[in-house]
């Protein structure tokens, strides 16, 4: 008699940078903020924080409940507190390094980058995230141990959200990666040509463009042949 073929993970995106992960029984999300519904066609001078709090930015339908919420950073396109409240219950765990208190506000556990934890069939990395002096990001704002990415493994497939960063040294220390989301927008993290190169120091089985604000995800998709490239709330299934 064969196994018994465990659910699919579906990866959910919203943008610019949030997952909705759903592994068998377990809901995670990373990085809950907003999302628009002309995104592609929104101001390009938007500045989150000055959206008012009661905008939690959810579709219309509501989302699950979460099980796991995972923060990359304190920036408000990445942490909405009314995002967050509408998506968590009293016992959902909620990871996230020490700055994002604030937006959070509520008891939650920090972590730093090269953290591991393990929550059921969940494994947890922390890794590096942040701006360095050489890449091209527009203004070095991700300070290095102030905002971490993370690899997720769930059933023997490895999910790795890059929250924002640039082309860093430690990406050559994950490991086989089945899907990445890089962003590739340039303003605060690395850009198109940047990602490639990411891409490249990664080799993930698939790699899923976000957070690229003025970017075009189509010009990157045609440079990388294992790319994909999802509409806002359209999902991909590993």
């Amino acid at each position: 008699m064969g196994t018994k073929e465990k659910n699919k993970i579906s990866i959910t995106w919203f943008p610019p940078s949030w997952l909705f992960i759903k592994a068998n029984n377990t809901i995670i999300y990373i990085d809950p903020a907003w999302i628009q519904k002309n995104f592609d066609n929104y101001p390009k001078k938007v500045i989150f924080s000055h959206y008012p709090e009661p905008m939690d930015g959810l579709p219309e339908a509501d989302l699950p409940k979460a099980d796991i919420i995972f923060v990359t950073h304190h920036h408000q396109d990445h942490i909405k507190t009314a995002t967050l409240n509408r998506l968590a219950t009293k016992s959902t765990r909620i990871f996230a390094p020490s700055k994002c208190a604030q937006l959070i506000g509520r008891p939650f556990e920090e972590i730093r980058p090269g953290d591991e934890r393990k929550i059921g069939e969940v494994k947890i990395k922390a890794v590096h995230a942040y701006n360095t002096p050489t890449g091209n990001s527009t203004r070095k704002v991700h300070h290095k141990g102030e905002c971490v990415g993370y690899l997720l493994t769930i059933d023997r497939k490895t999910i790795y959200h890059a929250g924002d960063t640039d082309v860093i040294p430690e990406m050559n220390e994950f490991g086989n990666v089945d899907i990445a989301f890089l962003p590739i927008g340039g303003t605060y993290t690395m850009n198109t040509q940047e990602a490639i190169e990411a891409t490249s120091i990664i080799k993930p089985k698939i790699v899923v463009p976000m957070h690229f604000l003025k970017a075009k995800p189509d010009a990157f998709k045609n440079e990388i042949q294992n790319a994909v490239v999802l509409k806002t709330g359209e999902s991909y299934k590993l």
